[in-house]
C-alpha cells in the first residue's frame, strides 16, 4: 500500500477488540515513525505504553483529578494506550511550539502505521491530560506535558464506514 493509501484509508476506532500488537511490535512500529521531521533532531517526544494495571491507575487518576467516578473506566476501552508526551528540550532554533508539533506528528505516523498493519486506533484526549494527578500517574517530567492517548487493539468485525468528503483548503497567491 502506498503513503497515500495509507493516510486516505485511516480511520479512527472508537471502538476496538482485545487484541493488541506485542510489546516487540509496538517498539518496530515506533522505530519507523521516529523518522518524523524533527528540525535538529531533538527527538521532543517520547511514548508511554499502558497495558493491564496501569490503565486502571490511569483511571484513577483521572478520578482524582476530576472527581468523576465514572471516568475511571475510560482507560479500560482499549487493552493497549500509548500515551503521547511531548518532551520539549532546551534549543535557541526550535521554540517549544514546533517540538509539540513533532510529538503530534509521531503520534498521528503511528496511528498510520498502526492502521496499516490492521489495528483500530482512537486518539483521546480531554481535560485531565495536563491535570497533576494525571502527570504524577505517567511521571512525567517537570517540563513534559501530555498530548492524549492512542488506544489500541483490534479492529471490529463491522465497520460503519461513512465516505470521507474531501477538505482541500489550500489557496494559491
Amino acid at each position: 500500500m502506498s503513503a497515500l493509501d495509507a493516510v486516505r484509508n485511516r480511520k479512527s476506532y472508537s471502538k476496538v477488540t482485545g487484541e493488541t500488537p506485542t510489546h516487540a511490535e509496538l517498539v518496530r512500529f515506533v522505530e519507523v515513525v521516529s523518522s518524523v521531521a524533527d528540525h535538529s533532531g531533538l527527538k521532543p517526544w517520547r511514548l508511554i505504553e499502558l497495558r493491564g494495571d496501569a490503565r486502571h491507575r490511569l483511571g484513577a487518576a483521572i478520578v482524582e483529578s476530576t472527581g468523576d467516578k465514572g471516568k475511571a473506566s475510560k482507560p479500560l476501552r482499549a487493552e493497549l494506550l500509548v500515551a503521547v508526551v511531548a518532551s520539549p528540550q532546551p534549543s535557541h532554533k526550535v521554540p517549544e511550539w514546533e517540538q509539540e508539533a513533532v510529538a503530534s506528528g509521531v503520534a498521528h505516523l503511528l496511528s498510520l502505521v498502526l492502521d496499516e498493519a490492521g489495528w483500530g486506533v482512537f486518539w483521546r484526549t480531554g481535560e485531565y491530560t495536563r491535570s497533576k494527578a494525571v502527570h504524577a500517574m505517567h511521571k512525567l517530567g517537570k517540563h513534559e506535558y501530555l498530548l492524549g492517548w492512542l488506544y489500541v487493539g483490534g479492529k471490529p468485525g463491522r465497520e460503519k464506514s461513512k465516505p470521507r468528503k474531501p477538505f482541500a483548503p489550500i489557496i494559491e497567491l
